[in-house]
């Protein structure tokens, strides 16, 4: 066999394994980045800038008091709106800094944006029309500028990571995640401004606490609504998700779907906030006839989407164990997330945490590499495919020697494989040892 696998752009024969896996190196096709730090610090600063920016206009529309009882109260659905975004991205995780990148967009540069623009038009609105009465100025504001302003800034967010971090952007639920980390971002500012506001006009008025404005608020828009920007949002999250899925040849229908996507995100959003200022009548209608179904299909779609792509796992992998990659095993352990973190518990129990991370890593390159594979099966993979490829079985083959026993024994633990485990604790090769 060959010392070095031969890639090809066809997705039916992946390369066939080396022979002496000890000779094989991965020679980099792609390996030089042109100054990545400078932009990482850029894309910070301006990040950072627009958050202090954003910091400073709400203590002083709020005032000091109200701006910490804002951030208290706000920040208390974000730990749990994340961790459930993140869940939905367990079996194949995208990297923190795109998910802090949204997050960061979404309560600075977007909220930042969305509050001077709305201002403006509220201020046109004023000047263009013959209408005076404030209530009916915020109330055209909310129900026709607010969901076209806001819904465009979070998608600049899922746009940006569509566009310049592709190799991680891939399909549905990677629009979804990011769609969610941007619109909690998003939710998170805009209540610190309606917290703290309230909170300050109790303050003036001297209000109880069962009867105030603050507790009124609080209920609504932390208990009752937490998930309402990020249901929005994550319509224009699925819509570029479908595009990253799509052949690369339908050019029409990646352009559209993200388009539709966003369309929607507005509908919905001006579909909401014209209920909530016009009756609550209305607005109990529309909360039960599409928060709590939408709350539902996102429930449903995170379950089945994380079905489907362990079924992808184990029919894309079996490939390359074909080819002398893998274990016949390991596609099986790869496909169960119990299996995997069976795995990771083995080799630390066996090896320490050295052996853990890297039975992590390697569950991550594997995954990555079956949905490589299936978007190269749809036609969607871009023309870096052989190169990516070739890395990724790179990366598989350096973390092999330790977690390939672990892989192999979890999935005989759990019975994927029929046959029982040949001993009762991991007892796999350890890289680490001297």
């Amino acid at each position: 066999m060959p010392n070095h696998p031969v890639p090809t752009a066809d997705a039916d024969a992946p390369p066939t394994a080396p022979s002496d896996r000890a000779q094989w190196r991965y020679r980099p096709v792609h390996a030089f980045r042109h100054h990545p730090a400078l932009r990482a610090a850029t894309v910070f600063a301006v990040l950072a800038l627009c958050g202090l920016v954003i910091l400073v206009l709400l203590r002083k529309k709020t005032g000091t008091e109200g701006f910490l009882v804002g951030i208290g109260l706000a920040v208390l659905p974000v730990p749990l709106l994340l961790a459930a975004f993140r869940w939905l991205d367990r079996v194949d995780p995208g990297p923190w800094k795109n998910l802090i990148f949204a997050f960061a967009w979404g309560s600075g540069a977007a909220a930042l944006i969305a509050l001077t623009a709305n201002t403006f038009a509220i201020r046109w609105i004023a000047t263009a029309t013959t209408t005076t009465d404030e209530d009916d100025l915020l109330a055209l504001g909310a129900t026709y500028v607010a969901p076209i302003v806001e819904e465009s800034v979070k998608a600049a967010a899922v746009l940006l990571l569509f566009l310049l971090r592709r190799r991680h952007f891939t399909g549905l639920v990677d629009g979804v995640v990011v769609a969610g980390f941007t619109a909690t971002g998003f939710a998170f500012t805009e209540n610190i401004l309606y917290l703290g506001s309230a909170f300050g006009e109790d303050l003036a008025n001297g209000a109880s606490v069962l009867g105030s404005k603050t507790f009124g608020t609080f209920f609504g828009r932390i208990v009752l609504t937490p998930l309402a920007h990020p249901l929005f949002t994550v319509c224009t999250g699925i819509g570029f998700g479908l595009a990253a899925a799509t052949a690369r040849r339908h050019r029409v229908r990646r352009v559209l779907l993200p388009l539709g996507g966003l369309l929607l995100a507005m509908g919905v959003h001006a579909l909401w906030n014209g209920s909530a200022v016009h009756s609550p009548l209305g607005f109990l209608a529309v909360y039960g006839a599409f928060m709590v179904p939408a709350l539902a299909l996102l429930t449903w779609l995170a379950i089945w989407t994380r079905q489907r792509e362990l079924r992808t796992i184990s029919g894309r992998l079996p490939a390359y164990a074909a080819a002398g990659w893998l274990t016949p095993a390991e596609p099986l352990a790869l496909s169960s997330m119990r299996a995997r973190a069976l795995a990771r518990s083995l080799a630390s129990r066996a090896h320490g945490p050295a052996a853990a991370r890297a039975v992590r890593e390697y569950e991550t390159f594997a995954t990555t590499l079956a949905f490589l594979r299936d978007r190269a099966h749809r036609g969607a993979a871009g023309p870096d495919f052989p190169a990516r490829e070739q890395e990724l079985l790179h990366h598989l083959w350096q973390r092999k020697a330790v977690a390939a026993p672990a892989l192999t024994y979890a999935a005989r633990a759990t019975g994927r494989v029929s046959t029982p485990p040949p001993h009762r604790d991991y007892a796999g090769p350890n890289p680490y040892r001297g």
